[in-house]
């Protein structure tokens, strides 16, 4: 039994014996390394559009003259001068920058054209799938994996979120005399010591913009999941984000399509106060035009917004403005701002850099935490499995007594045990949905754009628990029909459940407040 005894507590470092301790664990061991590459990568991402112009300066840069020509009459200019050339879409990357040129990208080929705005010739071309930042964005994505790579790194921004809130619960202080103490890095300490402290101090302070970086990243990769469910929460149907995506042109054999001009103007008829960001070209006779808009001040690099447009008839098929619901144009105008850091300027892009730095950091100040236990945890394992041997040889063999019968406990009503869980899912609750809060306004705060990113948190974090809901409420469905039964089912699962279904009910409660009152608008 002392063996037995001996062997279990060298299993197990004294922090790492609760469940979140081991999920900690396990998550840093399986996931750290792909995480910690896709928050450095993330973090070059954060300036791409300077990093590529700094690359290609005889690309992106041209002389400036007076006045840029506009859209609707440099595209039928480049369409005459060069016949050839196929315009899947127009991007006028910084429209608001008088020596930034136009692209045109070939979607089949991966060929990017660069057009001067001023005269409509051509500046130079290059395959963009093979420059420098498209790289970068493919390791961050997909790490450069066909088809799986997508979901694998959406599966690691999700574990870096689950390691955030398993490691606030483990940096957590038992008394409050404690909490200097694990705020700070004792300098006079030995090498273990600091890169203890340095692992808790870093994972603490940087917890409130990590987490946000790794909601957003989920909701990036997962946006087919993700936005079907924001249409829901706002009381429409799901099946009307493909419906509006994929809306198309009112094709027939006379039909003729409308010059470039008239669709331009349709755009500015539905948002006058809005500016062309680019322009998707119909693929094929059903298609329509996609007109990227960008518009208003926030976030700073502009509100984006969408028109699709038959191109026969210039009738709006879809108007994100009025189309979408208010979270649904949250997720158009700031998921990607967010995620980069670019809604506040350069305050809020120097944190992003930072924040996407910080799990490299954690993942090596946890591995030297973590491999000298382990190499002693496998150096006593086989100790004590040698003195387990030689006990077992001292012991004279005796005849097996009987197991005595298993006593049956009365375990309490599933119903009660739900409500008292219930109850205490309330009390996590009601300190978890300040701080979601919290953690949004202390990323906007250095660049005095606060209520936003603080409401867009609280709505995305509503999304995450209600996936969380559905798992838990799955399981225990199982639970009831499959396992309790067999008298095999947990009481664990209903704690999960109930747990779920107490964050579920008041994030959906806020969350109604928020986004469907038009107490915020974004």
């Amino acid at each position: 039994m002392k063996s037995e005894h001996n062997r279990k507590s060298l299993n197990w470092a004294k922090h790492q014996k609760r469940w979140f301790g081991k999920w900690h664990l396990y998550l840093g061991i399986i996931a750290g390394a792909i995480v910690a590459f896709v928050g450095v990568t993330g973090s070059i991402l954060v300036f791409q559009d300077e990093i590529d112009r700094a690359l290609n300066p005889n690309l992106f840069e041209v002389i400036a003259h007076k006045q840029k020509m506009p859209v609707e009459e440099i595209v039928p200019l480049v369409k005459k001068n060069y016949p050839k050339l196929k315009i899947d879409y127009l991007m006028l990357n910084n429209f608001k920058n008088p020596n930034e040129a136009y692209s045109v990208m070939n979607l089949k080929t991966g060929e990017e054209t660069f057009i001067n705005p001023y005269t409509g010739k051509i500046g130079g071309k290059r395959i963009h799938t093979s420059s420098f930042i498209h790289i970068v964005t493919e390791l961050h994505r997909t790490l450069l994996i066909p088809v799986a790579g997508r979901y694998i790194c959406g599966l690691a921004s999700l574990c870096l979120l689950i390691l955030t809130i398993s490691g606030l619960r483990l940096w957590l202080p038992k008394k409050w005399k404690q909490l200097k103490s694990v705020l700070t890095v004792r300098f006079s300490g030995s090498f273990k010591r600091q890169n203890y402290d340095w692992h808790n101090s870093l994972g603490f302070y940087s917890s409130p913009i990590v987490a946000i970086l790794s909601l957003t990243g989920f909701s990036i990769t997962f946006s087919t999941l993700v936005i079907p469910l924001l249409f829901v929460l706002s009381g429409k149907s799901p099946q009307g984000v493909a419906k509006l995506l994929g809306a198309k042109s009112a094709w027939h054999a006379q039909a003729v399509p409308l010059p470039l001009k008239e669709i331009v103007a349709a755009s500015k008829e539905k948002m006058p106060n809005g500016y062309i960001g680019g322009i998707a070209f119909p693929a094929d006779k059903t298609g329509a035009y996609r007109l990227d808009m960008v518009s208003g001040n926030l976030p700073k690099v502009g509100k984006r917004e969408m028109l699709i447009i038959d191109q026969y008839t210039a009738q709006v098929l879809l108007n994100s403005r009025k189309d979408f619901p208010n979270v649904g144009n949250a997720y158009l105008s700031w998921l990607t701002p967010i995620h980069y850091g670019s809604f506040g300027g350069r305050p809020t892009q120097v944190i992003a850099i930072i924040a996407g730095l910080i799990p490299l950091a954690l993942f090596i100040t946890g591995f030297i935490i973590w491999w000298p236990r382990y190499k002693k945890q496998k150096k006593g394992k086989r100790k004590t499995n040698e003195a387990a041997l030689d006990e077992v040889s001292e012991i004279p063999k005796v005849e097996k007594e009987p197991k005595p019968a298993k006593i049956k406990t009365q375990l309490p009503k599933l119903g009660r045990y739900f409500l008292i869980q219930f109850k205490l899912g309330l009390k996590y609750v009601l300190i978890i949905i300040p701080i979601s809060f919290m953690m949004g306004a202390l990323y906007g705060l250095p660049s005095g754009i606060i209520i936003q990113p603080a409401i867009f948190v609280m709505a995305f974090s509503c999304v995450m628990v209600c996936l969380n809901f559905i798992c838990a409420l799955l399981s225990e469905i199982f639970n009831i029909l499959f396992l309790l039964p067999f008298k095999r089912g947990s009481h664990r699962v209903t704690r999960y459940f109930a747990l779920s279904t107490a964050f579920f009910v008041c994030y959906l409660a806020v969350y109604m407040v928020l986004l469907n009152t038009g107490l915020a608008v974004f």
